[in-house]
């Protein structure tokens, strides 16, 4: 029998991930999630977030402008009735983020090919690795999001075996105070629906900071904590699945 998680999020520097010296996935089996901290300096992410302003005619607003993407998201298009147009821009959407943010796309896949230590591509028709803007003082950063799997770009074949699927969250500049990601010890159990019983799990709040990267089970349940301030909360984000081939892994956002 697999033994649970401890309610608790690990802490590896990147360069014992890039050395070999951690075994990644068996880290992450055993806590909510695993922080990197120290992934881009914080420099980097200035200049990134000043790119992500830049951007902003080519901003994707979802959900009445509680919340914006450079590159477009694949949940905020299913849950707003939006597939078509998603895949139908899928090229403008990586065109559109390669020019403003030269290379992060591809950073973001070889990182998670460093973490799992197989290739990692982006998924053949989708969107790859974007950036999700989160206004500060709007209805978000008061009410915080919605409490979710990241399930939604897996199959249902692939939800019933638990194929192998990871979220990686790159903090570009983390909101004045709070915007903590909760992590409930609690996987997907074939129904999105969350009940009073799973909320009250055990628990942790990860509190981002600049250029941390955080990894998490896609089927772990999470959700955006409220944030004060005025400043954005800007974080690009890949989402990972192990293929049907089992020898690679896809990459979309």
């Amino acid at each position: 029998m697999a033994v649970p998680p401890r309610a608790t999020v690990a802490e590896c520097s990147w360069e014992s991930l890039r050395s070999g010296t951690s075994d990644f996935l068996s880290v992450l089996d055993a806590h909510l999630g695993v922080r990197i901290p120290g992934f881009l300096p914080p420099s980097e992410c200035a200049a990134l977030a000043r790119r992500v302003y830049a951007g902003r005619p080519f901003w994707i607003s979802d959900f009445d402008g509680v919340q914006f993407s450079l590159g477009r998201a694949w949940y905020t298009h299913l849950e707003q009735d939006r597939e078509e147009e998603y895949f139908a821009n899928a090229r403008t959407s990586d065109a559109v983020v390669e020019r403003m943010l030269p290379g992060l796309q591809g950073r973001l896949c070889e990182a998670i090919s460093t973490l799992v230590g197989a290739p990692a591509v982006k998924r053949e028709g989708w969107c790859g690795p974007g950036v999700h803007i989160f206004p500060a003082g709007e209805w978000l950063s008061h009410h915080g999001g919605d409490v979710h799997y990241d399930n939604e770009g897996l199959s249902e074949e692939q939800c019933a075996r638990r194929s192998r699927a990871l979220t990686l969250v790159l903090m570009l500049q983390p909101p004045e105070s709070g915007g903590a990601l909760r992590l409930w010890d609690v996987t997907f159990a074939g129904t999105d629906d969350v009940s009073e019983q799973e909320l009250q799990s055990p628990r942790a709040d990860v509190d981002y900071r600049v250029g941390e990267l955080l990894v998490l089970n896609s089927y772990r349940l999470h959700q955006i904590q409220p944030f004060t301030g005025t400043r954005d909360r800007i974080s690009a984000t890949a989402h990972a699945a192990l293929d049907e081939s089992g020898s690679c892994w896809e990459v979309w956002f």
